[in-house]
Protein backbone atom coordinates (compact mmCIF):
# COMPACT_ATOMS: atom_id res chain seq x y z
CA UNK A 1 0.00 0.00 0.00
CA UNK A 2 2.43 2.70 0.75
CA UNK A 3 4.49 1.93 -2.44
CA UNK A 4 1.48 2.44 -4.59
CA UNK A 5 0.72 5.91 -2.54
CA UNK A 6 4.78 6.31 -3.89
CA UNK A 7 4.35 5.51 -7.49
CA UNK A 8 1.00 7.42 -7.55
CA UNK A 9 2.75 10.42 -6.92
CA UNK A 10 2.13 10.49 -2.86
CA UNK A 11 4.55 12.20 -0.24
CA UNK A 12 6.79 9.85 2.05
CA UNK A 13 4.47 10.94 4.67
CA UNK A 14 1.18 9.79 2.95
CA UNK A 15 3.19 6.37 2.12
CA UNK A 16 3.84 5.97 5.81
CA UNK A 17 0.04 6.70 7.09
CA UNK A 18 -1.84 4.46 4.37
CA UNK A 19 0.73 1.92 4.79
CA UNK A 20 0.70 1.97 8.52
CA UNK A 21 -2.79 2.65 8.09
CA UNK A 22 -3.74 -0.60 5.95
CA UNK A 23 -1.94 -2.58 9.04
CA UNK A 24 -5.14 -0.85 11.14
CA UNK A 25 -7.71 -1.93 8.87
CA UNK A 26 -6.27 -5.52 8.56
CA UNK A 27 -5.16 -5.81 12.22
CA UNK A 28 -2.41 -7.28 11.27
CA UNK A 29 -1.18 -10.22 14.07
CA UNK A 30 -4.12 -8.85 15.84
CA UNK A 31 -1.53 -6.95 17.56
CA UNK A 32 -2.33 -3.68 15.43
CA UNK A 33 -5.63 -1.74 15.38
CA UNK A 34 -9.29 -2.46 16.81
CA UNK A 35 -9.95 -5.52 18.36
CA UNK A 36 -6.74 -7.07 19.97
CA UNK A 37 -4.32 -6.66 23.22
CA UNK A 38 -7.83 -5.76 25.46
CA UNK A 39 -5.99 -3.66 29.06
CA UNK A 40 -6.65 -5.21 32.34
CA UNK A 41 -10.49 -3.61 31.78
CA UNK A 42 -10.86 -4.83 28.61
CA UNK A 43 -10.49 -2.21 26.12
CA UNK A 44 -8.43 -2.11 23.20
CA UNK A 45 -6.42 1.45 22.98
CA UNK A 46 -4.31 2.56 20.41
CA UNK A 47 -0.50 4.02 20.26
CA UNK A 48 0.97 5.31 16.58
CA UNK A 49 3.19 8.48 16.03
CA UNK A 50 4.06 9.24 12.15
CA UNK A 51 7.61 11.83 11.79
CA UNK A 52 8.24 14.19 9.02
CA UNK A 53 12.49 13.76 8.17
CA UNK A 54 12.60 17.20 6.72
CA UNK A 55 11.02 19.60 9.18
CA UNK A 56 11.03 17.30 12.26
CA UNK A 57 7.74 17.30 12.84
CA UNK A 58 6.02 14.41 14.66
CA UNK A 59 2.67 13.65 15.31
CA UNK A 60 1.51 11.23 17.51
CA UNK A 61 -1.31 10.00 19.77
CA UNK A 62 -1.50 7.74 22.79
CA UNK A 63 -3.56 5.41 24.98
CA UNK A 64 -6.51 6.64 21.95
CA UNK A 65 -9.77 5.23 22.59
CA UNK A 66 -12.89 4.52 19.88
CA UNK A 67 -11.00 6.01 17.04
CA UNK A 68 -9.69 3.14 14.48
CA UNK A 69 -7.22 5.03 12.71
CA UNK A 70 -4.77 6.01 14.83
CA UNK A 71 -1.98 6.58 12.55
CA UNK A 72 -4.64 9.51 10.56
CA UNK A 73 -5.48 10.77 13.74
CA UNK A 74 -1.31 11.44 14.01
CA UNK A 75 -0.63 12.96 10.85
CA UNK A 76 -3.33 15.53 11.71
CA UNK A 77 -1.53 16.15 15.17
CA UNK A 78 1.31 18.04 12.27
CA UNK A 79 -1.10 19.05 10.27
CA UNK A 80 -3.81 20.53 12.43
CA UNK A 81 -1.69 21.77 16.01
CA UNK A 82 1.45 22.95 17.15
CA UNK A 83 1.77 20.03 19.65
CA UNK A 84 3.14 16.57 19.05
CA UNK A 85 1.10 13.82 21.20
CA UNK A 86 -2.36 14.11 22.54
CA UNK A 87 -3.33 11.37 24.78
CA UNK A 88 -6.55 9.40 25.90
CA UNK A 89 -10.14 10.62 26.12
CA UNK A 90 -9.08 14.23 24.72
CA UNK A 91 -6.69 12.63 21.60
CA UNK A 92 -10.15 10.66 20.82
CA UNK A 93 -12.21 14.26 21.04
CA UNK A 94 -9.79 15.58 19.12
CA UNK A 95 -9.52 12.90 16.00
CA UNK A 96 -13.87 13.18 16.39
CA UNK A 97 -13.08 17.32 15.39
CA UNK A 98 -11.14 15.89 12.89
CA UNK A 99 -13.85 13.95 11.20
CA UNK A 100 -12.88 10.59 12.10
CA UNK A 101 -15.69 8.15 13.39
CA UNK A 102 -16.75 7.26 17.44
CA UNK A 103 -16.83 3.50 17.19
CA UNK A 104 -15.73 0.82 19.37
CA UNK A 105 -12.49 -0.58 19.62
CA UNK A 106 -13.66 -3.80 21.10
CA UNK A 107 -14.28 -7.35 19.15
CA UNK A 108 -15.57 -10.69 20.27
CA UNK A 109 -12.51 -11.56 20.07
CA UNK A 110 -10.92 -9.27 22.61
CA UNK A 111 -13.60 -9.79 24.62
CA UNK A 112 -12.87 -13.55 24.50
CA UNK A 113 -9.19 -12.85 25.45
CA UNK A 114 -9.83 -10.63 28.31
CA UNK A 115 -12.38 -13.51 29.94
CA UNK A 116 -9.81 -16.27 29.51
CA UNK A 117 -7.38 -13.95 31.02
CA UNK A 118 -10.14 -13.23 34.23
CA UNK A 119 -10.31 -16.79 34.00
CA UNK A 120 -6.43 -17.82 34.52
CA UNK A 121 -6.36 -15.58 38.01
CA UNK A 122 -5.09 -12.56 35.62
CA UNK A 123 -1.77 -13.99 34.42
CA UNK A 124 0.31 -12.91 33.74
CA UNK A 125 -0.15 -8.90 34.26
CA UNK A 126 2.21 -5.89 35.13
CA UNK A 127 2.14 -5.53 38.32
CA UNK A 128 4.68 -5.90 41.22
CA UNK A 129 5.50 -5.01 44.95
CA UNK A 130 1.94 -4.94 45.67
CA UNK A 131 -0.80 -6.81 47.59
CA UNK A 132 -2.74 -9.06 46.84
CA UNK A 133 0.38 -10.99 44.92
CA UNK A 134 0.22 -10.35 41.55
CA UNK A 135 1.17 -13.67 40.84
CA UNK A 136 -1.79 -15.27 41.49
CA UNK A 137 -4.65 -13.35 41.95
CA UNK A 138 -6.47 -10.10 40.42
CA UNK A 139 -6.70 -6.84 41.75
CA UNK A 140 -7.59 -4.38 42.98
CA UNK A 141 -3.90 -3.61 44.27
CA UNK A 142 -2.57 -1.62 46.24
CA UNK A 143 1.54 -1.10 47.27
CA UNK A 144 3.31 -2.91 49.27
CA UNK A 145 4.09 -0.81 52.41
CA UNK A 146 7.92 -2.18 52.65
CA UNK A 147 9.35 -3.15 49.02
CA UNK A 148 11.35 -6.24 49.71
CA UNK A 149 10.74 -8.52 46.30
CA UNK A 150 12.67 -7.78 43.14
CA UNK A 151 10.96 -7.56 39.63
CA UNK A 152 9.98 -10.86 38.10
CA UNK A 153 11.58 -11.24 34.90
CA UNK A 154 9.21 -10.74 31.66
CA UNK A 155 10.35 -14.14 29.82
CA UNK A 156 6.80 -15.57 31.54
CA UNK A 157 5.09 -13.39 29.23
CA UNK A 158 4.73 -14.35 25.38
CA UNK A 159 7.15 -13.21 22.87
CA UNK A 160 4.25 -12.98 20.64
CA UNK A 161 1.84 -10.73 23.11
CA UNK A 162 2.63 -7.46 21.81
CA UNK A 163 3.87 -6.10 17.90
CA UNK A 164 3.97 -2.56 16.05
CA UNK A 165 3.67 -1.99 12.26
CA UNK A 166 7.05 0.35 11.77
CA UNK A 167 7.63 1.58 8.69
CA UNK A 168 10.73 4.17 7.02
CA UNK A 169 10.28 5.44 4.01
CA UNK A 170 12.80 6.52 1.62
CA UNK A 171 11.78 8.83 -1.04
CA UNK A 172 13.85 9.27 -4.66
CA UNK A 173 15.22 12.04 -3.52
CA UNK A 174 16.56 11.39 -0.36
CA UNK A 175 13.61 12.47 2.37
CA UNK A 176 12.95 10.30 4.92
CA UNK A 177 9.88 9.86 6.97
CA UNK A 178 8.75 6.86 9.49
CA UNK A 179 5.65 5.78 11.53
CA UNK A 180 4.07 3.50 14.06
CA UNK A 181 1.37 1.75 15.03
CA UNK A 182 -0.11 -0.60 17.79
CA UNK A 183 -2.79 -1.78 20.29
CA UNK A 184 0.02 -2.73 22.53
CA UNK A 185 1.04 -4.87 25.20
CA UNK A 186 -2.30 -7.53 25.94
CA UNK A 187 -3.54 -7.08 29.49
CA UNK A 188 -1.54 -3.75 30.30
CA UNK A 189 -2.35 -1.57 33.12
CA UNK A 190 -4.76 0.98 32.12
CA UNK A 191 -2.75 4.33 30.93
CA UNK A 192 -0.03 2.73 29.67
CA UNK A 193 1.74 4.11 27.00
CA UNK A 194 4.43 2.02 24.98
CA UNK A 195 7.46 3.41 22.91
CA UNK A 196 5.36 3.20 19.81
CA UNK A 197 4.16 7.05 19.73
CA UNK A 198 7.09 8.10 21.46
CA UNK A 199 9.56 10.42 19.14
CA UNK A 200 13.19 8.63 18.93
CA UNK A 201 11.76 5.35 20.63
CA UNK A 202 8.78 3.65 18.26
CA UNK A 203 10.40 5.64 15.30
CA UNK A 204 12.92 8.42 13.78
CA UNK A 205 13.15 10.22 10.39
CA UNK A 206 15.73 12.50 9.50
CA UNK A 207 16.12 13.20 5.66
CA UNK A 208 20.00 14.28 6.73
CA UNK A 209 20.96 10.58 7.81
CA UNK A 210 17.97 8.22 7.86
CA UNK A 211 15.25 6.28 9.72
CA UNK A 212 14.72 3.69 11.48
CA UNK A 213 11.73 1.70 13.81
CA UNK A 214 11.25 -0.22 16.76
CA UNK A 215 9.52 -3.00 17.61
CA UNK A 216 9.03 -5.55 21.12
CA UNK A 217 8.98 -4.62 24.93
CA UNK A 218 8.07 -1.03 24.96
CA UNK A 219 8.51 -0.52 28.74
CA UNK A 220 12.29 -1.54 28.15
CA UNK A 221 13.18 0.03 24.48
CA UNK A 222 12.03 3.24 25.05
CA UNK A 223 14.49 4.16 27.91
CA UNK A 224 16.95 3.75 25.48
CA UNK A 225 15.75 5.78 22.66
CA UNK A 226 16.74 3.08 20.17
CA UNK A 227 15.35 4.56 16.96
CA UNK A 228 16.83 8.01 17.59
CA UNK A 229 20.29 6.32 18.69
CA UNK A 230 20.10 4.25 15.20
CA UNK A 231 20.00 7.14 12.97
CA UNK A 232 22.55 9.07 14.47
CA UNK A 233 24.92 5.85 14.48
CA UNK A 234 23.99 6.22 10.82
CA UNK A 235 24.65 10.31 10.49
CA UNK A 236 28.25 9.14 11.40
CA UNK A 237 28.70 6.77 8.45
CA UNK A 238 27.86 3.54 10.09
CA UNK A 239 26.28 0.50 8.33
CA UNK A 240 22.07 0.59 8.79
CA UNK A 241 22.66 -3.09 9.85
CA UNK A 242 25.31 -2.44 12.13
CA UNK A 243 23.63 0.67 13.22
CA UNK A 244 21.10 -1.63 14.55
CA UNK A 245 23.10 -4.35 16.21
CA UNK A 246 24.86 -1.59 18.53
CA UNK A 247 21.57 -0.03 19.75
CA UNK A 248 20.39 -3.88 20.07
CA UNK A 249 23.88 -4.50 22.53
CA UNK A 250 23.41 -1.20 24.27
CA UNK A 251 19.80 -2.42 25.62
CA UNK A 252 21.16 -6.14 26.71
CA UNK A 253 23.63 -5.18 28.83
CA UNK A 254 20.96 -3.67 31.19
CA UNK A 255 17.95 -6.72 29.99
CA UNK A 256 19.70 -9.63 28.72
CA UNK A 257 15.89 -11.16 28.11
CA UNK A 258 14.39 -8.20 26.28
CA UNK A 259 11.99 -8.84 23.45
CA UNK A 260 12.75 -6.86 20.65
CA UNK A 261 14.02 -5.55 17.16
CA UNK A 262 14.84 -2.26 15.23
CA UNK A 263 14.75 -1.56 11.67
CA UNK A 264 17.51 0.75 9.89
CA UNK A 265 17.19 2.33 6.37
CA UNK A 266 20.01 5.18 5.85
CA UNK A 267 19.56 8.07 2.80
CA UNK A 268 21.48 6.28 0.06
CA UNK A 269 18.70 3.37 0.27
CA UNK A 270 20.76 0.73 2.12
CA UNK A 271 18.59 -1.02 4.93
CA UNK A 272 19.20 -3.65 8.10
CA UNK A 273 17.93 -4.61 11.23
CA UNK A 274 18.83 -6.42 14.25
CA UNK A 275 17.12 -8.62 17.23
CA UNK A 276 17.47 -9.62 20.86
CA UNK A 277 17.88 -13.36 20.71
CA UNK A 278 15.64 -14.98 23.95
CA UNK A 279 13.79 -18.46 23.71
CA UNK A 280 11.22 -18.66 20.83
CA UNK A 281 12.64 -15.25 19.41
CA UNK A 282 16.08 -16.30 17.36
CA UNK A 283 14.91 -14.76 13.67
CA UNK A 284 13.41 -10.89 12.71
CA UNK A 285 11.68 -11.12 9.74
CA UNK A 286 10.52 -7.52 8.17
CA UNK A 287 9.34 -6.82 4.38
CA UNK A 288 11.51 -4.65 1.81
CA UNK A 289 10.25 -2.89 -1.29
CA UNK A 290 12.16 -0.84 -3.53
CA UNK A 291 12.73 0.10 -7.13
CA UNK A 292 14.68 -2.97 -7.49
CA UNK A 293 11.72 -5.46 -6.64
CA UNK A 294 8.89 -6.49 -8.40
CA UNK A 295 6.70 -7.14 -5.27
CA UNK A 296 7.74 -6.85 -0.90
CA UNK A 297 10.35 -8.99 -0.09
CA UNK A 298 10.67 -10.51 3.04
CA UNK A 299 13.78 -10.47 5.05
CA UNK A 300 14.88 -12.06 7.70
CA UNK A 301 17.93 -11.50 10.19
CA UNK A 302 19.50 -13.83 12.90
CA UNK A 303 19.12 -12.10 16.50
CA UNK A 304 22.44 -11.57 18.35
Amino acid sequence: TAWRILQLGGSELDAVEKGCGQCEIDQCDGSVGYGGSPDESGETTLDAMIMDGNTMEVGAVADLRHVKNAIGVARKVIEHTKHTLLVGESASLFAVRMGFPYEDLTTQKSLSMYSKWLNQSCQPNYWKNVVPDSSKSCGPYKRLEKVTCEERTISQRSVHNHDTIGMVVIGESGTVASGTSTNGGVHKIPGRVGDSPIAGAGSYADSTAGGAAATGDGDVMMRFLPSYQAVEYMRMGTDPTVACQKVISRIQKYAPKFFGAVICANTTGSYGAACNKIPGFTQFHFMVYSPLLSQPAEQVVDCI
